[in-house]
């Protein structure tokens, strides 16, 4: 006990340091003065070569941990012998690791670089995802959630975090808006991939739901590799920078110092961002929005398929339920970025997302609840613009590489609620359900 109120002193004492430090370079820093024009440059360099990236890897991240909701509408359940709630149970063990190990994998970004540890990741998750299609039983299938929420739990708040290395504050909004677009672009491409396997049929003794699994595990595999060459270290030393922006970011780095801090780590921070009472309110409000999110995002197809849809239609009618999911999210970021107001702009579209899940509730027609599945599309904005509002308002970097994954992680335990209150005697309508996610947006 002795010893750790002793480290803790040390580490108090390393950080008062540091602050004295970054006092007198941030007195340095106000005598630097970058080209706008030039910083321009770097910025549209970085949206051109590291921003179609991120895009890529959320959307085969989002594909991976989501195509199980795909493949139940084809077989899966029935191939493997699954009964009452056992899918449910599935789905949510996949955030029992993933809330888990977030803040691990970003602090190892922050020390050895995006390109390897990305890349990791990456590799990880897709072997897990190859080794899905062949699955046989509920043991086999309880495992596979719980490895893929490890391999995947550092890849969004560790993007998250490196855009809030790059990239100005009043401009970060529309970037983390870009990686939940990602998320709804997924579900729009899961759709259209889910629907042309199973258009495909079994192939070499492999039911369609397992080539699902094997295909989009084998071309996360190839982009993992990609990666691992063509992603930055970080931001002060990419590839694609000239030597003179690289000098540049090293001085806007230091222009920005009292926002960013010191290079040098110390578990205060850690500490800091534990304790942070802002980082408990975002986290708690979070949570409340990724129940409806979560759901939405696993659950889609089920309630689509509940409105009477038949199956061979489900996937594809998820397409541009997605499709308009992004045109409100990119709307709403948008302007809050233009009139720098993000709470003002948060709130709204919530209002359509409980009006839309009222609908399902309050109808039994397809049409009118196919429609209010539009409506529910907007469920991706509240969250972004939120991330986006936490990452702002964080500093020094360490205490955000802490703050960013611990928020997120608490806020991702709706994970393993959504999964719960979608339980199979609530099928096809999942109606029952209905009031609880409208509850949860009204916190």
């Amino acid at each position: 006990m002795a010893s750790a109120e002793i480290n803790i002193q040390m580490d108090s004492f390393k950080l008062s340091l540091q602050a004295d430090s970054l006092k007198a370079d941030a007195n340095v820093s106000n005598n630097i003065h970058i080209d706008p024009e030039k910083e321009n440059v770097i910025i549209r360099k970085f949206d051109y070569f590291v921003m179609p990236q991120f895009v890529i890897i959320i959307i085969l991240s989002y594909l991976d941990r989501t195509n199980i909701g795909n493949a139940r509408i084809f077989g899966l359940e029935e191939d493997i012998g699954l009964e009452g709630n056992q899918f449910a149970n599935i789905s949510s063990l996949f955030y029992v690791t993933y809330v888990v190990f977030e803040l691990p994998w970003v602090l190892a970004v922050k020390r050895y670089g995006a390109n390897l540890i990305l890349a990791i990741a990456i590799v990880m998750w897709s072997a897990v995802v190859i080794g899905t299609g062949f699955i046989h039983n509920y043991t086999q299938a309880v495992v596979v959630p719980l490895l893929l929420g490890f391999a995947e739990a550092g890849v969004f708040p560790a993007i998250t975090f490196l855009l809030s290395t790059i990239y100005p504050r009043e401009s970060q909004g529309k970037r983390v808006a870009v990686l939940y677009g990602a998320t709804a672009l997924a579900g729009a491409f899961g759709g259209l991939i889910a629907y042309g396997i199973q258009t495909m049929g079994d192939r070499l003794g492999l039911a369609a739901w397992r080539w699902l699994f094997i295909i989009e595990g084998a071309i996360s595999v190839a982009i993992g590799l990609l990666c691992w060459v063509s992603l930055p270290r970080s931001s002060q030393d990419a590839w694609f920078l000239s030597q003179d922006q690289k000098q540049l970011m090293q001085e806007r780095r230091l222009r920005d110092v009292a926002y960013t801090g010191s290079d040098e780590f110390s578990w205060s921070y850690v500490w800091m961002a534990f304790t942070d009472v802002m980082v408990w309110v975002a986290a708690l409000s979070l949570f409340c929005a990724g129940i409806p999110l979560f759901g939405f995002g696993l659950f889609l197809p089920t309630i689509i398929r509940g409105l009477g849809f038949e199956s061979i239609k489900v996937n594809y009618l998820t397409i541009p339920v997605y499709v308009v999911g992004c045109i409100i999210l990119g709307t709403a970021t948008f302007v809050s970025d233009r009139l720098r107001k993000r709470a003002m702009i948060a709130w709204m579209p919530p209002v359509l997302v409980i009006i839309g899940y009222a609908v399902v509730l309050g109808t039994p027609a397809a049409g009118p609840g196919y429609f209010a599945m539009f409506m529910c599309s907007g469920v991706y904005t509240y969250n972004a613009i939120l991330v986006a509002w936490v990452s702002n308002n964080i500093k020094p970097d360490h205490k955000r590489s802490a703050a960013l994954p611990f928020f997120l992680s608490i806020a991702n335990v709706s994970g393993v609620v959504a999964s719960q209150v979608y339980p199979n005697f609530t099928a096809p309508r999942q109606e029952d359900t209905s009031p609880f996610r409208r509850g949860t947006w009204t916190k």
